[in-house]
């Protein structure tokens, strides 16, 4: 049988003050978010892959139990959107066969580990990725806060500087490369030892005080209160790293493919799953691994320079309760204005959660328009206050 969810509070807002609820925690299987639309159950792929039969089997349950709308995380997870109270045990049982659900709403919460999607069978990234996500819901694992995460990135060059993480794996001269973000400086120690490595930095970061009373806490404000890393991880330099924007289209690795806003229908994730195992990347698109081929399939972003890849937004209102107004509708008629290269991020409101990082130009809902903010986060103080929707699309213009 499923086990009942568990919450931490209803993440109902009250629209009429522009500052949201931070609730500190992401939502999981056995711990779903409530939303305007029902709740949101995220599924947790190991390493990020999906076999065929795991991937239509989501979809079939989707459709079942929830809404039929999928979203792709910034985190590299899936979330079943529209699930209900009387659905959710079903909705697990479901998982629970499909191996896709942990044993405790703890080890799930523990188990945050992004995987650089472009990885080779034998390069030993896969088989790392997993190993850390098993050592992590061990009894002898830290006790980290839910949003604590860790990056494997271990390609010839790092692709995932930009995604949010505490702790980061890449690879020097064929060994492992294990530093806090934000330094750099790291321990570089064989790959064998690379997941014992992570976990004593975890560790470390805990006994020095990064959990606070409230069990929240990031590695990043514990650096900035001055706390000095253990001497082992001021060892090795961190290379530079060139940035990097993903690109739809074929690689080694197969096909890469994106969505509106990183949504799909269920029938989608459906079809996807017949062409084999598909990894999810933390830029909310999908890689069929292995296809020499785009897929001809409908709802898909297959083309590089298509315009909605310029756009981010998250799901507003009225399916967000904390988004004070609709989003999509405005990203929508905002893509064509937007020049190849830049980033325009919608949000409901002030946390930005589609987009934690800066953007080009940030729209932040508001209870009476929009705010404009430039080459910042949805929260940074705004160039424009209270825009009406009507007079973005000229305010933008302006503004780039």
């Amino acid at each position: 049988m499923g086990q009942p969810p568990q919450f931490a509070g209803s993440g109902r807002a009250d629209l009429s003050k522009a500052a949201p609820i931070i609730q500190g925690w992401c939502p999981g299987a056995l711990r779903p978010m409530e939303s305007g639309d029902g709740w949101v159950v995220r599924v947790r792929p190991r390493a990020g892959r999906l076999l065929p039969e795991q991937a239509r089997g989501i979809a079939a349950l989707s459709t079942a139990h929830g809404n039929g709308l999928i979203d792709l995380s910034a985190r590299a997870n899936v979330q079943l959107r529209g699930v209900t109270m009387a659905s959710h045990t079903p909705l697990m049982d479901g998982l629970r066969a499909l191996g896709l659900l942990d044993d405790s709403a703890d080890a799930e919460s523990q188990r945050n580990v992004t995987l650089a999607p472009f990885w080779a069978q034998g390069d030993g990234a896969y088989d790392l990725a997993l190993d850390l996500s098993a050592a992590l819901t061990a009894p002898s694992a830290p006790r980290l806060p839910s949003k604590f995460g860790f990056v494997v990135d271990m390609g010839a060059t790092p692709i995932l500087r930009d995604i949010a993480g505490d702790i980061r794996i890449e690879r020097v001269d064929n060994r492992a490369l294990i530093y806090a973000t934000g330094t750099q400086t790291g321990a570089a120690v064989p790959l064998a030892d690379a997941v014992p490595t992570a976990l004593d930095l975890a560790h470390w970061f805990a006994d020095a005080g990064g959990i606070g009373a409230d069990g929240r806490g990031r590695m990043a404000q514990l650096l900035a209160q001055g706390a000095v890393l253990p001497a082992r991880f001021a060892a090795h330099a961190v290379p530079a790293a060139l940035p990097f924007t993903p690109r739809i289209g074929l690689h080694s690795a197969g096909a890469l493919v994106g969505f509106e806003f990183g949504q799909m229908q269920a029938d989608t994730l459906g079809a996807l799953a017949q062409l084999g195992p598909l990894r999810i990347t933390p830029w909310r698109m999908v890689l069929v691994e292995g296809a020499t081929q785009m897929p001809a399939l409908p709802h898909l972003i297959t083309n590089a320079d298509d315009p909605m890849l310029r756009v981010i937004a998250c799901t507003g209102a009225p399916a967000c309760t904390q988004a004070h107004q609709p989003t999509r509708d405005l990203a929508r008629a905002l893509a064509p204005h937007i020049p190849q290269g830049q980033i325009c991020h919608v949000s409901g409101c002030a946390k930005g959660c589609a987009h934690p990082t800066p953007a080009a130009l940030t729209l932040t809902a508001t209870p009476r328009g929009f705010d404009l903010v430039q080459n910042g986060r949805a929260g940074d103080t705004a160039q424009r206050a209270d825009l009406n929707p009507t007079h973005i699309p000229q305010a933008i213009v302006h503004a780039l």
